[in-house]
């Protein structure tokens, strides 16, 4: 089955099947609306005219544990991220609080992550939050994939909730974004297949149970049905990668930070989601 769904995929990009809707997301019962479709970024001309949440590919019972934070399995673990944001911890005796106060204070940071640090290298939002910690607090780092890293990830991407991700991809930033392209383009395992394969050439299309969306990341971290937890960004890359039967990036790899880059511009105008929930 594997090697039949390599050759579809491997054959010229048939037509999508766009979303029957594009019906915002309304949370809360109307407290937040946030757009499922806005036009695709200049940079994707030729490619999409519009991207859409991967909320749109989601069937309706999974839709609706995002429409209400009180059905929504993620938000737990954004009340464990502020529990862990106001603990004092480390040599210096300093919480997040210490420095930042409330955590309010966090709006508009996931919307332009991962972004190029004052030494010129591209850091994602969990190399901010460890080196806040070792710096600043005297405190261990947290693992990347860990769940005190992931529930922080979500408390803070909580904050820009609304807010349209609007990554930088010029400047200092531009040489990262040409290898995040690179890799998204090309062609991994025994599959050969790349992220465009699914997510560009047939998004709207069925593998199996599993409907393709266009792959946007403005929902991480997400809270993904499959393995009832949270999941990042780089740990949902090296899943992918490791069903194309290759050998995958490690988290918080330089080759990961420079595909989050990319894949987070494609979705440039989107609004923040997180947490969102997935299959």
């Amino acid at each position: 089955m594997a090697s039949v769904f390599a050759l579809v995929l491997s054959l010229p990009a048939m037509a999508e099947t766009e979303p029957e809707t594009t019906d915002p997301i309304v949370i809360n019962g109307g407290e937040i609306e946030l757009p499922t479709a806005v036009p695709a970024p200049d940079h994707l001309e030729g490619a999409f005219d519009q991207v859409y949440s991967g909320w749109l590919f989601r069937d309706s019972e999974t839709q609706a544990m995002q429409l209400d934070d009180f059905e929504n399995p993620g938000m737990i673990f954004v009340d464990q991220g502020i529990d862990d944001w106001n603990t004092i911890e480390g040599e210096a005796g300093k919480s997040c609080a210490s420095c930042h106060e409330g955590i309010e204070s966090m709006k508009g940071v996931r919307a332009v992550m991962p972004k190029v640090n004052a030494e010129g290298e591209l850091w994602s939002m969990e190399d901010y939050i460890n080196d806040c910690r070792t710096n600043r607090m005297q405190a261990e780092a947290l693992d990347w994939n860990g769940d005190r890293m992931k529930n922080m990830t979500a408390a803070i991407s909580v904050q820009s909730r609304g807010m349209p991700m609007d990554v930088a991809i010029d400047g200092p930033a531009k040489p990262y974004w040409e290898q995040g392209k690179e890799m998204y383009y090309t062609r991994y395992g025994q599959l050969e297949l790349a992220c465009a394969n699914c997510h560009e050439d047939h998004y709207g299309d069925w593998i199996r149970a599993d409907h393709l969306s266009q792959g946007m990341t403005n929902g991480f971290p997400v809270y993904r049905l499959k393995q009832a937890a949270l999941v990042s960004q780089h740990n949902r890359f090296r899943g992918c990668i490791r069903d194309t039967r290759g050998e995958t990036f490690a988290m918080g790899s330089d080759e990961f930070r420079a595909l989050e880059l990319y894949v987070a511009s494609r979705g440039n105008g989107l609004p923040v989601e997180g947490v969102s929930v997935r299959h």
